[in-house]
């Protein structure tokens, strides 16, 4: 078997494959006979050599230091380098074969030596020596930014079809973005598209029916296998379907895309990081005139007050007010296990009327944000409280917009509009502040973002001077807290407890709903979609 190996390892030759040029015309590559060798010992470093089985056929060669190998099926793989003839070396183009083979063992064969030499000779030129029979590959971009524990358990969850399932019976996500390709039909006819994070591959397949030219569908997890599996069971729609497998950072596409579509909003729209890969997709792929669908991002924020959510999670640490549980003490963690708590932020759907401010936002736009905007994220915030009560922390939520040249769209998850999978998201001050109708509340939201593809929330919010003399006057109360949006407290289902009598009296007035953001122009904004005072405003929950 060492043998068998060791041969299979040293294999550079493959008499008998089928090649095929991928170019942008409609119709479909010819394969072509072919014989494919590699060749280590070239003078412009590690070659593979297509030489076709025709006597007038040409010879391809391929450098395999700018060049990358995808699997298209167990016997089939592309082949993708930019083209060493680009005259402008800011503006390489690639170049693509798909290569199809015998069998699988073959296609495996071909991909060892392919790795072996290409990543070999990297670890080599490197200046360190490697040892027998390691490969030493290139860290992307995502790499060296991303810890790989972090990244493998993400690409694990999405490689999931159950997880894939939730976000598709998500009907507003799915039925906005599907109405948003459908009647901009004018945006993707003929136009080529690049779907970033494909997931199960069902926007490649909405995009392919707005009659896109070609989708190159681009998926990191083992998720492309499922999405190879789905448009290949669409045969109308799968001719004008690729998907590739691998990070965005580091896949190579025959060519520009007209559109980018994808669905890269997380928790507080940043969470997971990936809006990172689509802006990241668009400096890679998009045409300078190019759409990316959605356009913008918004981060919505207001104060809000909710008595039954903060006596709950306090509650939660009064287990270490225990002094003899089993004969031991726990009163000298209770401080830390309070602190704890509130560290999490709340996912859940709240009624809009806990508001105490109409709300403000901050936009992110895809379409020039640089990503190391992404990186550290500063909202300063403003609000005029509408009641009197205690306030209790900040509310967050956000939305985006398809901007196509038909119909502007919105998506957004909103308190009081149809809920997401998305929800809400509430940060909760461990110390409340109160405030006055009228008064100023100001302060700070800070994100910052960590390897662990996410981010550390660092609140602060301060009432101001009330009455005479304010504006000569300074802060009154001031309350911070540090939140890990990595990990939120999911308080999807939850009863609400039992709130104390002397607690009651702050609930006892009823709130009026804020004004709503400022319109963007141009579009239906949803202004959150927050519903008047006269709605129920039951939790959904």
């Amino acid at each position: 078997m060492e043998a068998s190996l060791g041969q299979k390892q040293r294999q550079l030759e493959f008499p008998s494959v089928t090649v095929s040029h991928v170019s942008p015309s409609p119709s479909a590559p010819v394969p072509h006979a072919a014989s494919a060798s590699f060749a280590a010992d070239q003078p412009d470093g590690p070659c593979l050599r297509f030489q076709y089985q025709s006597s007038t056929g040409p010879v391809i060669d391929v450098d395999l230091r700018i060049s990358q190998i995808f699997h298209l099926g167990s016997a089939e793989l592309l082949c993708v380098s930019q083209d060493s003839g680009a005259t402008d070396a800011d503006e390489p183009f690639s170049s693509a074969i798909k290569i199809g083979f015998k069998t699988e063992d073959e296609s495996k064969s071909f991909l060892s030596a392919f790795e072996q030499l290409k990543h070999g000779v990297v670890g080599a030129r490197s200046g360190g020596a490697l040892e027998n029979g390691s490969l030493i590959a290139s860290k992307s971009k995502f790499d060296h930014k991303i810890e790989a524990t972090s990244a493998k358990m993400y690409f694990h969850y999405y490689g999931q079809l159950l997880h894939q399932q939730n976000m598709l019976q998500d009907y507003v996500r799915t039925g906005t973005y599907y109405a948003a390709v459908i009647e901009n039909r004018v945006d993707f006819n003929g136009r080529v598209v690049v779907d970033v994070g494909a997931g199960s591959g069902i926007l490649s397949l909405f995009a392919a029916q707005a009659g896109a030219k070609h989708v190159y569908a681009v998926e990191a997890s083992e998720m492309a296998e499922y999405a190879r599996k789905l448009v290949s069971g669409n045969p109308l729609l799968a001719q004008r379907i690729t998907v590739i497998k691998g990070k965005v950072e580091e896949v190579e596409l025959p060519e520009k895309a007209d559109i980018l579509i994808s669905e890269p909003m997380g928790t507080l729209l940043v969470n997971e990081r990936m809006l990172e890969s689509y802006v990241i997709a668009r400096d890679r792929f998009l045409v300078p005139s190019g759409k990316m669908f959605p356009s913008l991002g918004r981060i919505h924020m207001a104060p809000f007050s909710d008595e039954y959510l903060y006596v709950e999670i306090a509650n939660k640490a009064l287990f270490w007010q225990q002094q003899n549980y089993y004969g031991v003490d726990l009163t000298p963690l209770h401080g830390s296990a309070f602190q704890g708590y509130f560290s999490q932020p709340v996912v859940d759907a709240f009624d809009p009327r806990l508001l105490v401010s109409p709300p403000i936002f901050h936009a992110l736009d895809f379409t020039c944000v640089k990503e190391e905007e992404l990186y550290e994220i500063d909202i300063p915030l403003n609000f005029i409280a509408s009641v009197g009560t205690r306030v209790h922390g900040l509310a967050c939520w956000f939305d985006v917009l398809f901007s196509g040249s038909s119909v502007q769209r919105w998506l957004t998850t909103a308190p009081g509009a149809p809920t997401t999978h998305w929800y809400q998201l509430r940060c909760v001050l461990a110390q409340p502040l109160y405030v006055m109708a009228g008064q100023e509340i100001t302060g700070r939201l800070h994100l910052v973002a960590h390897s662990a593809q996410s981010y550390t929330i660092y609140l602060t919010m301060s009432a101001k001077m009330w009455g005479a003399g304010a504006n000569q006057g300074g802060i009154l109360q001031t309350s911070s807290c540090k939140l890990e949006l990595k990990e939120p407290y999911y308080r999807l289902s939850q009863p609400q407890p039992y709130v104390l009598p002397q607690d009651q009296q702050a609930q006892q007035q009823p709130m009026q709903p804020p004004e709503v953001s400022p319109q963007i122009q141009g579009g239906t904004d949803p202004g959150m979609a927050i519903q008047s005072s006269q709605d129920s405003g039951a939790l959904d929950q």
